[in-house]
């Protein structure tokens, strides 16, 4: 009953997650029709991607793996949960105003710290500006993490997954608004960020208190309990984030090749789909079970969730990177080609999903072996790995481009994140028996792997029958459409047929969601 409570979370954070997926669709599709893959876009961009790296860290990089174990042991034991939200949130605010503040003074050094390729061109000056507007995004996107944590933390996960369907649902509107009217879609675009951002903290605050969770705002102060919420929370920091770390070290590079930048940003935002519906999903969960398991010395109850967590999670996770693999160009086309896109843009941004397909996995797991650290309230070991995976990322992408381009850029993400696995792995293994996963696991792994690879193959066979109707403007769609639902009937057919897992148990585990 414990592993099905814990899928049914996942599920319930893996549907909102999805159907902000599926929003960002049509909001990306829409702004590469509107702006293309020009310098509009390049800035918009660069611009969106600064509060959301300093989000990851300040908020679910550091304040979701640092802040929940401490809050979790809190509300188990007879502490004051509420007043160590209070402060935390208080200090927080307080940091992030100042940091919007400094950032506002010293955005283009911060925007040739990431795009220094842009300098001398139209793009540099616009990011600076388009900078300056979205920025304040951080100070509520950041507070909302946090609430969002303490929703987690009492097993309350639909309104905190529901907040980002906000921010997709704002950008869309805000650029049909500006089409209808004969603006600046651009503009409106960028002016929108801080407005979501202000949305979507007020969804997750209101849902705090219908939940009777009392937060309170009050002067900041730095009493023993956030000293040490420091401590745990500065190299969580950067462990949490490794992913966006490279992501930026990527853009870096890329920044020096003509539309590279946007190429690779739409490249991300394709495979953040199953990386967001499992990967984040499962972290969410898992961090706060497997903290209030540790506390209760549950052992067998924490492998037992670890065990679960990373077979649904990779039963989802490698079937999407194998088709993500062996069925890009007709993804990308499909979705992201129309208005002032291009069949060029098409083919480049393929090249870079399909590599990005070769590292899901990893980053999914990631998300998995992380929490076995964190709620231990050990962030000092992830951080160490975390500089270990952004060298190796950093010598590769700027090894590889003189070479062979801004591709390098993609294969450097891919490469690192499959590094931190590795060390994240080997580091768990100091942990005993409740770091590593159980004889069920082992058992369906390999038929996970089968199942996925099989598809693939049948994939492959009806992308060739397809490709024609792929190429029709009125057929398209739903030739996408058809090709989809082969590869998932494909998949888990196989998977049931050759026992991967039981169709049973995803039912069941939804019955129960909510």
């Amino acid at each position: 009953m414990k592993s099905i409570r814990l899928i049914s979370g996942f599920l319930t954070v893996g549907a909102w997650t999805l159907l902000s997926r599926v929003l960002g669709f049509v909001r990306d599709a829409m702004i590469l029709a509107y702006l293309g893959t020009g310098p509009a876009y390049e800035a918009f961009v660069v611009a969106f991607r600064l509060p959301n790296m300093f989000r990851r860290f300040f908020a679910e990089g550091a304040f979701n793996m640092a802040f929940i174990p401490q809050y979790s042991k809190r509300l188990e034991g007879d502490e004051d949960p509420s007043g160590f939200a209070s402060q935390a949130i208080s200090g927080l605010a307080t940091v992030l105003i100042v940091l919007t503040l400094l950032a506002q003074l010293s955005m283009p050094w911060l925007i040739y710290g990431l795009a220094s390729g842009f300098a001398g061109q139209e793009q540099f000056d616009l990011s600076v500006a388009f900078g300056r507007i979205a920025f304040p995004y951080i100070l509520f996107i950041s507070l909302a993490a946090l609430l969002s944590g303490v929703l987690n933390a009492h097993g309350r996960f639909a309104a905190a997954a529901a907040a980002p369907v906000l921010l997709n649902i704002l950008m869309v509107g805000a650029m049909l608004g500006a089409v209808l009217v004969g603006g600046d879609v651009a503009q409106s675009l960028i002016w929108m960020v801080p407005f979501a951002g202000i949305a979507q903290m007020a969804l997750v605050w209101i849902a705090a208190q219908r939940a009777g969770i009392s937060i309170r705002l009050q002067p900041p102060r730095f009493s023993p309990e956030m000293k040490q919420l420091v401590i745990v929370a500065v190299p969580a920091a950067l462990a949490g984030g490794v992913v966006q770390v490279n992501l930026l070290v990527g853009q870096q590079v890329a920044s020096y090749f003509d539309r590279a930048v946007g190429w690779l940003y739409a490249a991300d935002r394709l495979y953040q789909l199953p990386l967001g519906v499992v990967g984040i999903a499962i972290g969410v969960v898992l961090l706060p079970d497997l903290s209030r398991r540790l506390k209760a010395g549950d052992h067998d109850g924490s492998r037992n969730a670890l065990s679960r967590a990373a077979e649904i999670s990779l039963a989802l996770t490698i079937p999407a990177a194998v088709a993500l693999v062996v069925v890009p160009l007709p993804l990308v086309s499909v979705l992201f080609e129309r208005g002032a896109m291009t069949s060029d843009d098409s083919a480049a941004i393929a090249v870079a999903v399909a590599i990005y397909g070769l590292g899901l996995p990893a980053f999914v797991l990631q998300k998995i072996l992380q929490p076995l650290f964190f709620a231990r309230e050990d962030t000092k070991t992830p951080f160490r790995y975390a500089l270990g995976a952004m060298i190796v990322n950093a010598v590769i992408a700027v090894g590889l481009a003189p070479f062979i381009g801004w591709i390098a850029s993609a294969i450097a993400t891919t490469l690192a994140g499959w590094a931190m696995v590795a060390m994240l792995g080997i580091g768990a293994r100091g942990f005993g028996d409740v770091a590593r996963f159980d004889r069920r696991f082992h058992s369906r792994i390999w038929r996970i792997v089968a199942a996925s690879l099989a598809m693939g193959a049948v994939l492959w066979m009806a992308n060739v029958a397809l490709t024609p109707f792929l190429g029709m403007a009125g057929l398209r769609y739903g030739a996408l459409a058809v090709l989809v639902l082969i590869g998932m009937a494909s998949y888990f057919g196989i998977g049931q047929l050759i026992g991967a897992f039981r169709l049973a148990e995803f039912k069941g585990a939804m019955r129960r969601g909510g």
